[in-house]
């Protein structure tokens, strides 16, 4: 009997979204010290944005998977890994490291990662590219932010 890829796909977003939460702390001192914009979201929508969010990767990435040949389901699953890793990554760069510049640019190549992901899973699927709109759209938002948060704390 074989895995069903709806839970493969689950429990690798849910690595991702468990190494990421472990590295993240907004209420940690250094934190909390940060000049943030008057436009960031209180700390409570994040957890109520990814959730849904890591629930549509995970869809996406098994619809993407089940519907593709054999060579795409390769270099998409190739890509879908990556893409995970980039996103846990930034939480570790930003809240592990304490490092807003080097998330920012870790978070543009996240960015271009969703893109790409997007673009392969439309192609296959449309819904399941449908469904990383949503995650591409609170990336570039995220990005915005943490620029925002470099641009007020240029010694950090």
């Amino acid at each position: 009997m074989t895995i069903p890829t709806w839970v493969k796909t689950a429990a690798a977003v849910t690595a991702a979204a468990g190494a990421g939460s472990l590295a993240t702390d907004p209420k940690s001192a250094w934190y909390r010290t940060l000049r943030k914009p008057s436009w960031q979201p209180p700390p409570v929508a994040f957890p109520a944005v990814w959730t849904p969010l890591y629930a549509l990767i995970a869809l996406a990435g098994a619809r993407t998977l089940d519907r593709a040949g054999e060579a795409d389901r390769r270099a998409f699953a190739r890509a879908y890994g990556v893409n995970l890793l980039l996103n846990a990554g930034w939480s570790a760069l930003f809240f592990g490291a304490k490092r807003p510049k080097a998330a920012l640019a870790e978070i543009v190549t996240l960015n271009v990662s969703n893109v790409l992901l997007l673009r392969r899973a439309a192609r296959t699927d449309r819904l399941a590219g449908a469904a990383l709109a949503p995650y591409v759209a609170w990336c570039l938002f995220a990005t915005v932010l943490n620029a925002a948060i470099v641009r007020r704390n240029p010694a950090r």
